[in-house]
């Protein structure tokens, strides 16, 4: 999926490594995981003394320089790229988050869908509740615990059952470093071993660049911290892991490993699969880069129908900060992907995708490719329908806007004016990923959210389960 991204769940990185400039390895890890969140990056460091910080709008190549990597010193440091989950978009909202007294700083992955039992906590200990997101609130409440003299480990410990909602984070003081994973493991978050040090990231992929040595995943309701003394592991809950699995549908990248599958491997897998259940007579299978790529890979090499690149992609184009009215639309789509006439013209030609969510983009796709000379458009999208919200850090928070949630397929086939539409089915879904179904949060499928979405359940209008 291009143009109707979903807001991607944020990108964290964490490093405790002495002889090593952090502020570098945490811009090479941040950079590795700009995939994760375009709109803006931040890095917090420690020379044992203070904390140094540096966040801007924008992507990780604007926001840093060479002068700005050398103010921040130390050899300990966390860092942050995001996508707006929730309250907009400016620099207030851009991570890490640090306190005032620059007593700690946090950078969170995930989202709160209710805050109203940290806000109680909050006001009935008279701190102040002007606050841009849940992050700061996380924020604050350990800053509390921490002025009352606790420990970074205490803090987080009595913080933990005030945190209602999915979230990894990693949070810098002075002389340590923690990541902490909420109780379902909803958010990815893995480390790894650097000459003496520990490296902490969103994905496997920032854990390679920076030449760390993978260990393992942070557990489900896992506190790790790290300090002089070495590595130190707390279980804080016990924890059940239920990866979401649009990490392996769309937000991770395919160098990257989950759960000890390869990304590339599974979605070419959910290729494959919708190519057995929803075969089509066709000339050639397009994906829309970048990543439905291993999907149509997949589905080519079950079909036997040739793959190739005929929408090309500009790479210097991420986000759109322009919203173009309803008739510039399809122009909007051809500054993003230009379609090679030649691949297509005169073509029965099958397009893959990772997902329809919005139903503001694949139409025009489709135009642009009927537009090209294809004689036939047959759209096919390796992940089910899309029915439900998300609460946990994609930005689909309104069921009203999910196409799949308001029309039926045939509706929604008609729309796009496709010569036919199948998504990959749930089961088989499942299946690919070679993974139990009970390791996964697949609540945008299903409706069924393992961490409690409190007072947002009511906002949700359910439907037949898959079977």
């Amino acid at each position: 999926m291009l143009i109707e991204r979903l807001g991607e769940k944020c990108g964290i990185f964490g490093v405790y490594s002495p002889g090593y400039e952090a502020a570098r390895l945490t811009h090479s890890g941040i950079f590795t995981l700009q995939h994760r969140g375009q709109e803006s990056a931040g890095i917090v460091t420690s020379d044992e003394s203070r904390l140094y910080l540096h966040k801007g709008m924008g992507l990780v190549t604007h926001v840093f320089d060479e002068n700005t990597i050398t103010t921040l010193l130390g050899f300990t440091g966390i860092g942050h790229t995001r996508y707006s989950t929730s309250k907009g978009s400016n620099l207030k909202h851009a991570q890490p988050v640090m306190r005032e007294d620059g007593i700690l700083a946090l950078a969170h992955n995930g989202n709160l869908p209710s805050t109203i039992v940290l806000e109680t906590y909050l006001r009935e200990n008279g701190l102040q509740l002007n606050f841009s997101n849940d992050s700061e609130m996380m924020a604050d409440v350990l800053g509390y615990f921490l002025r009352k003299g606790a420990s970074l480990e205490e803090a987080i410990k009595e913080a933990y059952p005030l945190f209602t909602g999915a979230f990894c984070l990693a949070i810098l003081t002075h002389d340590k470093l923690a990541v902490v994973r909420d109780e379902k493991g909803i958010r990815p978050l893995s480390y790894g071993k650097l000459n003496g040090g520990y490296v902490f990231a969103s994905e496997t992929c920032a854990l390679d660049v920076v030449q760390a040595e993978y260990i393992g995943d942070v557990k489900p309701g896992e506190m790790i911290v790290v300090d002089e003394y070495g590595i130190h592991n707390y279980q804080l809950k016990s924890g059940e892991q239920k990866l979401d699995i649009f990490e392996f549908v769309y937000f991770a990248r395919p160098d990257s490993m989950l759960l000890g599958k390869s990304v590339y491997v599974v979605r070419y897998n959910f290729g494959q699969q919708i190519a057995k259940e929803s075969p089509v007579d066709a000339d050639v299978v397009i994906p829309v880069p970048d990543s439905a790529i291993p999907a149509a890979n997949g589905y080519s090499q079950i079909s036997g129908i040739p793959c190739h690149p005929a929408l090309t992609k500009n790479r210097y184009i991420h986000r759109t900060f322009i919203e173009p009215v309803q008739q510039l639309r399809e122009q909007s789509v051809r500054m993003k992907l230009n379609p090679i006439p030649e691949l297509i013209r005169g073509k029965r030609v099958i397009i893959i995708d990772d997902s329809i969510v919005r139903l503001t983009t694949m139409g025009p796709i489709v135009n642009l490719l009927r537009n090209a000379g294809a004689k036939e458009v047959h759209v096919r999208i390796s992940s089910p329908p899309v029915r439900y919200p998300d609460y946990y850090g994609i930005d689909t928070h309104n069921q009203n806007e999910l196409a799949a949630a308001k029309f039926t397929v045939p509706e929604i086939c008609e729309r796009i004016k496709a010569d036919s539409l199948a998504y990959l089915s749930y089961k088989g879904m499942i299946e690919a990923t070679g993974l139990p179904e009970d390791v996964f949060n697949t609540s945008c499928f299903t409706g069924i959210y393992p961490i409690d979405i409190r007072e947002r359940a009511g906002e949700i209008v359910h439907f037949p389960t898959y079977e």
